[in-house]
Formats: C-alpha cells, structure tokens, sequence
C-alpha cells in the first residue's frame, strides 16, 4: 500500500488527511488477516497471553479490529471496498456465535473479558447494520443476539464496565431482541456520581465520595460510551443526557488538548497505556458528536498528531502488528488484563472515519496544539494536577498531588502509573516486573488486582521507586510508598498534598503481605509542587506522627525524571546537581536548592523503561537524618534547550518565617512564585 502525500497546507502540523486514516486502517487490518483461525472467529496474535488465557485473547483480537474495521466500512463510499473489509467478520459472528463449533468464542457468562468485548461488537454491529446485520442470516443475528444478552444483568466492577452492558442492552433494543433496560438505568445513574466537574469523570470508584480514578479511561470510556450509547438508542435516549454528555466532552477536551505534545505524545499516566493512540479516541468523539469546541482543526490536530506519533515511532514494527508496548514493544507495560490483541483498543480513535470526506473535521485547516501557541501552567482541579507546556521543546509536564487510584482508608502499594509525584509527555515511569497472579483467588473478586501489588512481589522491585518520587528510608535503605495520599491545596501553578510514609512487605501471598493494617508505619510528609516552564520546585516537610512510636527522623531521597534511550543517556553529577542527557538533546536535572547540603546521585537500570533499554534518573538524599520540620526543596528539570544552548542555570528560593514557612521561588526569567507551605 502506498503511503498518501503529506498535505502540509491543510494540515500544517502533521501533514495528515483523510487518506491517510484510511491508509493506516488499512495497514492495521491487513496485518491482522494471517492470524485469524478457521471460520476467522478468533484472531490470536502472538505474545503473552492475558489473565483471562488465549481464548478470550482469541475473541479480543476479533472483536477490537472489527470495531476498526466497522469504522472503515461504514465510512467508505466504495460499496465493495466496504464488503471485503467485512466479510471475514461475518464469517467470524456465524462461526463465534456457533455453540458447536470447535471455534466458538468464550460466553459472556462464563469469562468476564467478554462482556468487554461485546461492547466493541454491538457498537460495530450498530455502524456497519445495513452492511453486515441486515445480511447476516437469520439464525446468525439470533444467535449473535443470544450471545450478547448473557451480558444483561452480568456482574461487573463498578467502573466504565457498567457501559459495555448499557450499550449492549441498547443494540439489542435497537435490534427487536431481550435487553435489559435497568442496565442502562444503571450507568447513567452511577456515571452521574463519578462526575467531578470540568469534564472530568473518575473511572469508577472503591470507595463512595472518594472520587481518585483518574487517566485517559475518562476519555476513552467514560466520555466515549455514554455518548455512544445516544447514538445507538436514537430515539429512546433522553435529548437532555445526550446534550449533558457533549457539553461534558466540550469541556474536557478543552483540558485534554493540553495534555498533547507538540510531537503528538499523550501523556504517560495511568494503566492500558499500550492502547496508544485510542487516547485520541475523545477527539475523534468530539467531532463526531459535534461539540460546541474546541474548533474542528485543533480536534484534527490533535487526533491525528497522536496516531501518526505512535506509527513513526515503531508502534508497529517490525511485522504490522501493534505490539504491546509505547513505542516499541516493551511487555512491562501491559497489565495482568492485557493480551497481545489488547492494543487494538487504539482501534477507537478511527471513528474519525464515520464523517464524510466533506465534514469540517477533514475540510478544516488544522489548528496549533496549546503547547505549540506558547507556554502554558493550567490547573486540573478535578484529577489534582498542575500542567506545564514550554513551546520551545513541546513537552508537557505534570504534577501529581490528586489522582492515586486507590481507596483513601487504608495503605496502599505504590502503582507506578498513578502514586508519582510527576508524568509527562517525554518520560515514563520506572517498571518492575509484572509479576503471575498468585494461585489463590483475589479478594475482591470483581477487581483486578492493583498493579502496585503486581510489581512488588520481591524486595528487588523497589529498585524502580526512584524516579518521581519522595521516600524515607529505613537503615537498611528501603523506600517508603506513597498511596493513599491527600490534597491538600491546588492553585494556578502550585499543588500541595501529604501521606504517610508506610513501608508495604513484598505482595508474596503471605497474610502479613494482604494484613495492610499491619503494615510499618512512619511520620507525615507535605510535598508542594511549584511549576514554571521547564521547571519544577518540589519542597518536602517530614513531621512527626503523634500516632507512629517516636524514631529518629530517617534520610529523605527525592528522585527526578528518569530519562531512557537505545543507548546509556549521559549523566553529570555536581555537589549541586545531577543530569542526565539523552542522545537527542532531552535534559532531566536536579537541583538541590534548601538546606543547600545533600547528595545529588543518578540511578542508573536496565529494561524498565518504554522509552529504551537503558535508564537513567537524578535523585538527592539528606546526607544523614534531618530534624522532622525541616524544609528540603530541589529544582527538577525537564526540557531540551537544543544544541549550543548555555548550561542550566536553577531557580533559587527565599524562605521566611518558620511555622508557616513562605517560600518564594525566583525562576531563571525574572519572574517569582510564592507559596505558604
């Protein structure tokens, strides 16, 4: 297949039209095609299988390329272009649907990973239904139609899984067969408890109130399904709840766009980020379901940006196939749920395709990202993060003092994707092993273990707890964790938010492993985030817990950004500073700033990164214990300065008084920050 001309006048920033989607559609589903199996019901492509085993990954790989292939086909205007791309999946729902067949899929009401998958077939049946379901033979659409009402009155965790039932009991209405209408009464009732305003949904929660579940499922799941599931209902769905969900969209999208680098990365933040580019899926949304803003060229900007970043950085070499991984294939990034068709997931960003070739999505000149129109610091109120964009290098930043999924009552593992203290566009989080599920089944058993517990089985996990992170060690150098944690303050450019140190054993399936409220304990930490460009000032305060035995304070060590390449990043280190540089000019730096003593190290690791093999990560530790009370800041930096630019030059910091402490930071352009902490 010929790759389509670069159009750089309609699209100044990507080069990206119409044809180009339909190109990368195209490539994406002719990849697949030589691992479907007989009848072509299951698609099983290699790698590691999924905790639901490979006949449910079987059934994934069917079900997530049919919604893309559904895309394609219902947005083409060429009648045989559309019957190719779907007939092999027709032939796969007579053959998946034939409880006889050697090749049938899983029920739904024997594996729970179904019913995920039958969200993604009702919404491609519900798109291609005069293509494929008005054809299908008659004992096919029955068939098909018993299969997805077993997920009518399913169980499913509380979270954007009560949609997968929803807009299947609307196709199923849709489509003259049982459904069950208090599974849609369901999700909209409990998606209006998990909204937190400015357009921002918590996925679910553990814990009534305690709104903390926040990541890109807000905008692939919770915004996408319900506004999917008025598209499907047509006429049975309230005109009010369709308008509350686009003004929801509208308003989300509006922070989302900030969250895209000018590379066309999203950010590297919460779990199923092998599904790349479906963190497009909102934008594609937004024009479909035409939304008030942002402008049709800032939504194309953004939708396409991320789809050609994640396919020119090897997303899917060598073989076609989308790997498990970010940019290449890096299986430490899946979780326990994630197979080798989970990427596919990504398959959400193509409903671009259901708007004609005329829509102002394609006919609008595209739009700078905010990031490309000039430096930025926004507040997220709902998700507690502070963002900082810097035009000059593209990078988004930011700082975590919200968002740590996970019940806010009792101690918690670290889960790298959520208990850092920063994520950007640019770095990832240090990965541990993802380690097999223990033998014996989980406690609750309609969640999914945390993937904190998953990567900490072993004491030699924790090596990977340096980067974006603040902890007390004990004597014998272990680090504490973080989560749950509690905001204390968000404003324009500062956040604020404490725990309490507690040192979690290794999740081996011991009952002092699962007895969290056994779990060592130590003293309060305040950590404050403030941003500006390329920068952060983190300050730090250790208090003593009236609750915890009286100890000496023990040593502090505040870890910076790990940066990862193909090759050993470069690494400096000052008795002010350390850095490491990667090949490609990025910088990750820390600063020690208060008490002005300390030792700025690099940790250096192998294999834990998605960005490349090797890791490194600037970090400070107290040279010995410190009075609890004291104030420690450092200034992190991320940013790529560009060749022949001058050495770094820190923020310094003026703090006064004492119980609170005012501390002002002086950025390198002359502008100042204050923050009573």
């Amino acid at each position: 297949m010929t790759t389509p001309a670069a159009d750089f006048t309609l699209s100044p920033h990507t080069g990206w039209t119409r044809e180009h989607w339909e190109h990368a559609a195209d490539t994406l589903l002719a990849a697949v095609r030589p691992y479907a199996g007989p009848g072509h019901s299951l698609i099983n492509l290699p790698g590691p299988a999924s905790g639901s085993g490979t006949h449910s990954d079987g059934l994934e790989g069917f079900a997530r390329t049919f919604l893309l292939a559904a895309f394609r086909a219902a947005g083409t205007t060429d009648p045989r272009l559309a019957e190719r791309v779907l007939a092999p999946y027709a032939e796969g729902l007579a053959t998946g649907t034939d409880p006889a067949s050697a090749h049938r899929w899983p029920r739904p009401a024997e594996l729970p990973q179904a019913r995920v998958e039958a969200a993604s077939l009702a919404l491609a049946l519900h798109e291609t239904r005069p293509l494929l379901w008005d054809r299908l033979p008659a004992p096919v659409r029955e068939r098909t139609a018993d299969w997805l009402y077993e997920v009518c009155g399913a169980a499913v965790p509380p979270n954007n899984w009560v949609w997968f039932r929803a807009v299947v009991s609307a196709f199923l209405r849709s489509a003259g067969a049982p459904h069950a209408p208090a599974d849609i009464a369901h999700a909209i009732d409990v998606t209006e408890q998990w909204y937190a305003g400015g357009g921002w949904y918590s996925d679910g929660t553990r814990s009534p109130g305690h709104l903390r579940n926040y990541d890109h499922y807000n905008g692939w799941a919770m915004h996408l399904y319900p506004l999917w599931y008025t598209r499907v209902a047509a006429g049975h769905a309230d005109p009010a709840d369709a308008e509350r969900y686009r003004n929801r969209l509208s308003a989300f999208l509006d922070d989302a766009a900030h969250l895209v680098a000018a590379n066309g990365s999203p950010l590297l933040q919460g779990r199923s980020l092998t599904y790349r580019f479906a963190a497009a899926a909102p934008f594609a949304a937004g024009a479909l379901f035409d939304v008030s803003a942002p402008s049709p060229g800032l939504l194309r900007r953004a939708a396409s940006g991320m789809v050609r970043h994640f396919l020119e950085h090897g997303a899917t070499a060598p073989d076609g196939l989308l790997s498990l991984g970010w940019h290449h294939p890096f299986p430490r990034i899946r979780q326990r749920y994630s197979g080798p068709a989970s990427p596919y997931w990504a398959s959400k960003a193509f409903a671009t395709l259901l708007l004609p070739a005329g829509h102002p999505l394609w006919t609008a000149p595209e739009e700078p990202l905010p990031v490309e129109r000039g430096d930025f610091v926004r507040t997220l109120a709902a998700p507690g993060w502070i963002a900082a964009g810097t035009r000059a290098d593209g990078i988004v930043r930011v700082a975590n003092h919200g968002t740590d999924h996970t019940p806010p009552d009792r101690p918690a593992r670290d889960d790298p994707f959520y208990a850092r203290y920063g994520y950007t566009t640019h770095t990832a989080p240090e990965l541990a092993p993802l380690r097999e599920a223990p033998a014996t089944a989980h406690p609750d058993p309609e969640a999914h273990a945390r993937d904190g517990d998953a990567r900490y089985t072993d004491p030699a996990d924790l090596d990977q707890l340096y980067d974006s992170h603040v902890a007390l060690l004990t004597e014998d150098g272990v680090p504490s964790q973080r989560t749950p944690f509690e905001r204390v303050a968000l404003a324009e450019g500062t956040g604020v938010s404490r725990h309490r140190a507690h040192w979690p054993p290794p999740a081996d399936g011991t009952a002092g492993a699962a007895d969290r409220d056994r779990w060592p304990a130590g003293p309060r930490i305040t950590t404050a985030s403030l941003l500006h460009g390329p920068w952060e000032i983190r300050l730090v305060r250790v208090t003593a817990d009236a609750a915890a035995p009286a100890a000496p304070p023990p040593r502090l060590r505040v870890g910076g950004h790990a940066l990862a390449a193909a090759t050993p990043p470069d690494g400096d280190t000052t008795p002010e500073a350390a850095l490491v540089r990667r090949p490609d000019g990025l910088i990750s730096a820390l600063f020690v700033l208060h008490p002005g003593e300390g030792t700025p190290a690099l940790h250096r690791d192998r294999d834990t990164n998605a960005f490349g093999p090797h890791s490194a990560t600037p970090y400070y530790l107290t040279p010995h214990p410190l009075p609890y009370g004291h104030l420690h800041a450092v200034a992190l930096h991320l940013g790529n300065p560009g060749p022949g630019a001058p050495p770094l030059t820190p923020p310094t910091l003026t703090v006064t008084g004492s119980a609170p402490r005012t501390v002002t930071a002086h950025w390198p352009d002359g502008s100042t920050s204050t923050l009573t902490l």
